[in-house]
């Protein structure tokens, strides 16, 4: 299915010009040798743009790239320096280059056996004839020595778009039939039809943690693989046009810059319609973090999907298209799936509208109204760091957030983990328990009360009540001592959100020390409703609070507090001394 689905999109995409043709591929070529119908040199072309180390060469189309592990293999009329000069750098091995340039001059000569091309003929001259000497005086070689950076070919006269790799003749010949290792045809099984099977799969590039020369997704690399006496990709016979079309749409769709991407923690995510539809470009910027050029395209993005939503029914014309959304991750040679999810536009539309929903709570006005998957992951992280969160989290609240389902239970071991641990709740953690919370609520269809987006006075769970009144505590201490440095969240909140009974006794203790310190009496007699409104639900002191409910207890702390933080009670003169909801992500 997901190999299909990249097939058809390649299909589509290469109809408009908008991916490589079968056996090309787009390259970044630094540097481009101008040579003359003789092969002399006549310059060497930059091709990079941009400032200092953040230059980038042109791409161009060039020849599919060969797989390389440790032997030599040489790409066609375009590779590093060291094949195409046969030059080998400080430190570097010169027998092996030798070697390498040896490859690299074999393959153009065998090309040039079936095109009859002045270019090619020039190419062969000037690799006959190399000059050290007059290279070594362009003010451009002691970057290519030093850098080995792609080289490739152009006469002189011809565009400056047009190497000679993409000349009429060239691209006939190398788009003429070929020989294979295996003779028979056999059944594609992606594009269901007869196709000489590719024995290995071209590398995929741009995941992230994967490696740099590539990996792939279809390999067999042990006999332990192997069944029926077949070996490598026969084991699954997909097709030579399946293969380059599937990798030529995962590449095309991984490249650097590209906007059908995203990346949270170790997944990277690529996601493409059957169809064009605007719900493409919607999608990266609900989920990818805050860009800094425009830091309100998450917002407008929100706005857009609620307003093409109607009582939460995605009305635009492309409700209907097919749309897919596959993560990867690294996973040594090879990439792992971590999900895969397809469906209509209208689908993804609902069930992400119904993710920002659950994550809606009160905020101060300087958060962020809609939170980026990434935001909400760091936060749970040790020390707000992506390479800290835990593994497979990220692919696997993806998955939920897409699918509607609920959210990993790790999800929600980790929030309140880290509240505990640093005493402090939070915006972002606050959203991922309540949304985690009534996802469970709503999916296992019990009794229980969804959480509200703010306080709610009439929720009477004891854990949300507890919560209030740790809370409740904690602000008549800092309103009988200004300024203090630790309050009792420092020192019991972990204790009371998980054994109640162990700690309020001793708080409600402290609590008749701090009222009698308060020298005004409408505040006191303010705070001593409050205690009785909150006290109105709250029974017993339980021994011990499980998970959910040490959630429920984090939530009736933060809307306790952020209601103190609201207009209304700033107006009874309880004006805070800090802001504990804030987090530094």
């Amino acid at each position: 299915m997901i190999l299909q689905s990249l097939n058809a999109y390649y299909e589509r995409k290469s109809r408009s010009g908008q991916l490589a043709p079968e056996g090309f591929e787009p390259k970044e070529i630094p540097f481009v040798l101008v040579i003359d119908g003789e092969g002399q040199l006549v310059q060497i072309d930059d091709t990079r743009s941009g400032e200092g180390k953040k230059k980038t060469g042109r791409s161009f189309l060039v020849p599919q790239a060969v797989k390389r592990s440790v032997g030599i293999a040489a790409n066609l009329l375009w590779d590093t320096a060291e094949y195409v000069l046969g030059f080998a750098r400080e430190g570097g091995k010169p027998e092996r280059v030798i070697q390498q340039h040896a490859a690299f001059k074999t393959r153009i000569n065998e090309l040039s056996a079936t095109a009859n091309d002045i270019a090619l003929n020039a190419v062969q001259h000037f690799l006959e004839t190399i000059d050290i000497t007059q290279l070594e005086a362009d003010p451009l070689w002691p970057e290519i020595r030093d850098n080995n950076p792609n080289l490739t070919f152009r006469l002189s006269g011809d565009a400056a778009d047009t190497p000679v790799c993409l000349r009429p003749a060239v691209i006939t010949a190398l788009l003429a039939p070929h020989t294979h290792e295996q003779a028979e045809p056999a059944f594609c099984l992606v594009r269901g039809e007869s196709d000489i099977t590719a024995r290995l799969h071209p590398s995929i590039k741009g995941v992230w943690g994967a490696q740099s020369s590539g990996a792939n997704i279809v390999s067999f690399n042990l006999d332990a693989f192997n069944s029926f006496g077949k070996t490598q990709s026969y084991n699954a016979p997909v097709g030579e046009k399946a293969a380059f079309a599937y990798t030529t749409a995962l590449n095309h769709l991984l490249r650097k810059g590209s906007h059908q991407r995203m990346q949270v923690a170790d997944a990277s995510s690529v996601f493409w319609a059957d169809a064009d539809s605007k719900f493409v470009d919607l999608f990266a910027a609900l989920f990818g973090d805050i860009d800094k050029d425009d830091p309100d395209r998450g917002l407008d993005a929100m706005r857009n999907l609620l307003a093409a939503t109607t009582n939460g029914v995605y009305r635009e014309e492309d409700a209907e298209t097919r749309f897919c959304v596959l993560g990867l991750a690294p996973n040594a040679a090879r990439i792992a799936i971590r999900f895969w999810q397809v469906g209509p536009v209208r689908d993804f539309a609902k069930h992400i509208r119904q993710h920002f929903i659950d994550l809606e709570i009160a905020c101060p006005d300087y958060e962020t109204p809609y939170l980026s998957l990434y935001r909400l992951l760091t936060s749970i992280a040790l020390q707000y760091k992506a390479e800290n969160i835990p593994p497979n989290l990220a692919g696997e609240t993806m998955r939920a957030v897409l699918a509607g389902t609920p959210y990993p239970s790790i999800l929600l071991q980790s929030a309140i983990r880290r509240c505990r641990a640093e005493q402090k709740i939070g915006y972002q953690r606050a959203a991922i328990i309540k949304a985690c919370i009534n996802r469970l609520i709503r999916f296992h269809r019990n009794s229980a009360k969804e959480l509200h987006m703010s306080l709610d006075i009439e929720n009477l769970d004891p854990a949300y009540r507890l919560g209030r009144l740790f809370a409740a505590l904690e602000r008549i201490q800092n309103t009988a001592q200004p300024g203090i440095n630790a309050t009792i969240r420092e020192r019991y909140y972990g204790a009371a959100s998980s054994s109640p009974s162990s700690v309020f006794p001793v708080l409600l203790r402290l609590k008749n020390h701090h009222l009698a310190k308060i020298d005004k009496p409408g505040i006191v007699v303010w705070l001593e409703k409050l205690l009785i409104e909150i006290f109105s639900g709250i029974r017993n002191f339980p021994s011990h609070l499980d998970l959910p409910s040490q959630g429920l207890f984090a939530i009736g702390y933060y809307h306790q507090q952020q209601d103190f933080y609201s207009g209304k009670n700033k107006s009874a003169e309880v004006l805070p001394t800090e802001d504990t909801t804030k987090e530094s992500v």
